[in-house]
């Protein structure tokens, strides 16, 4: 693999920075000096232009002689009608035309740059031509000189190139400084993240000041903290809980079994039995329980289909034994939900072991739709729930203590799987108000028919 994609943002953002500079600082520089080509070949075809015209004067004036005398560097020519040099600068005495071109009819000057003539074979000229009316016919004055030479002086290369660097420099130098800036939330945000442990769940990440994406990646890794945290806090918990749950029966047969073993004669071993296989019972279905938890919170999902709520409680109703208090239904037909059928089975059933733990005399079953949802109550008319408590009978192997008094069989599983199950089909499982006892009103979309 590359290095590149290993150097740090901050070493990235600088080069490519500084190449970009570069980059535009070269361009530039080749435009300006350009530029300046151009200029000065413009001010030497003025200097050329303004030395004919000077010339053109003479001429008008009678004032030419052979050889011109002119300053600076300028050659000049000048040819009567029949196209014979008649006179020119002490450079172009006894030589050809210097050039063949004339001025448009109607225009008085013509300018053109032509290289390899004969007068320059090696060099390029800027020639001025300027058409003089006489009487016996035009003449021309014709004036050159070499074009700007493209050497460039050292000094100025040296001085661009100096320029640039500062400029890179200073560009790279306020990049780096920019980003690091910037990036010391980042930093400080993966120092904190890598010194908290599994221990210390309770520090969060350092958000910054300014509201940008850094400081919503800081809310957003704060966020998660906060699940993790209390993920971790809810499977501490639970794991102190159901150790307690499973250490109880667990030391009532460690007892059975030693008081027995003490005395083997005295004991009657058919009711030992009894007592342990009650505890064994007790045991399986704690541990029932958290293989359901363990599937559900590892989001395991089975087979759905369509489930008409009214059928699935008129079925499950007549495969159950007789139960200690009456069952009354209200059961709307057509009321049809898409989930797990085995799934919804377990949650009704645990609404029911728990209602009739509870209920003294009766339990209602109503199956319903409202809008877009079907409604499944299980209401019993036991000693009901106080408001605060609506919500702790959902928490795993939480009991309430008039719970555990009157059922010490219960695991403190049954509602807080029933709630999952719900979740997991889109729906939810509360506790609505009632006029007696408790009221639990699971909510599930209805399917599409």
């Amino acid at each position: 693999m590359s290095p590149w994609p290993r150097r740090s943002i901050r070493r990235r953002l600088t080069l490519m920075t500084s190449i970009i500079m570069g980059l535009v600082y070269s361009f530039l520089a080749v435009v300006l000096t350009m530029s300046f080509r151009d200029i000065a070949d413009n001010y030497r075809t003025e200097q050329i232009a303004q030395a004919g015209r000077r010339l053109v004067y003479e001429l008008d004036q009678g004032k030419v002689t052979s050889p011109i005398h002119s300053a600076g560097s300028t050659m000049m020519q000048v040819v009567n009608e029949k196209g014979q040099v008649v006179a020119a600068s002490p450079a172009l005495m006894g030589k050809p035309r210097i050039a063949a071109f004339e001025p448009a009819a109607g225009d008085v000057r013509a300018i053109r740059r032509e290289c390899h003539s004969k007068v320059a074979p090696s060099e390029c000229l800027i020639i001025v031509t300027y058409r003089v009316f006489r009487s016996g016919g035009d003449w021309l004055v014709y004036a050159a000189d070499f074009e700007a030479h493209p050497f460039i002086d050292p000094v100025y290369i040296l001085v661009l190139a100096g320029c640039g660097l500062v400029l890179v420099g200073v560009t790279a130098a306020a990049t780096s400084r920019s980003v690091a800036s910037a990036l010391n939330p980042v930093h400080a945000i993966r120092t904190e993240l890598a010194e908290i442990t599994g221990t210390d769940l309770g520090r969060r990440v350092p958000v910054p000041d300014h509201d940008d994406e850094i400081a919503a990646l800081a809310r957003t890794a704060n966020e998660t903290l906060d699940r993790l945290h209390a993920a971790v806090e809810q499977q501490r918990r639970f794991a102190s809980d159901a150790s307690h749950d499973l250490r109880t029966p667990i030391t009532a047969m460690r007892t059975q079994i030693e008081e027995s073993l003490l005395h083997p004669d005295e004991t009657d071993w058919r009711e030992t039995a009894s007592a342990l296989l009650e505890s064994l019972n007790r045991i399986q279905a704690i541990v029932t329980d958290l293989l359901v938890l363990a599937r559900l919170d590892a989001g395991i999902v089975g087979r759905t289909e369509h489930v008409d709520l009214a059928e699935l409680v008129r079925m499950e109703l007549a495969g159950i034994p007789a139960l200690r208090v009456r069952v009354e239904t209200d059961l709307e037909a057509g009321v049809v939900v898409m989930g797990e059928r085995i799934r919804l089975t377990r949650l009704l059933m645990n609404l029911l072991t728990n209602a009739e733990r509870h209920a003294s005399t009766v339990i209602t079953i109503k199956v319903s739709s409202m809008d877009a949802a079907a409604v499944l109550e299980v209401i019993d008319d036991g000693a009901g729930l106080a408001p605060e408590d609506r919500e702790v009978v959902f928490q795993r192997f939480a009991r309430l203590d008039s719970s555990r008094s009157r059922d010490a069989g219960g695991t403190g599983l049954g509602l807080p799987i029933a709630r999952q199950i719900a979740e997991t089909h889109g729906g939810t499982l509360v506790v609505g108000d009632s006029d007696r006892g408790a009221r639990f009103v699971l909510t599930l979309p209805r399917a599409e028919p």
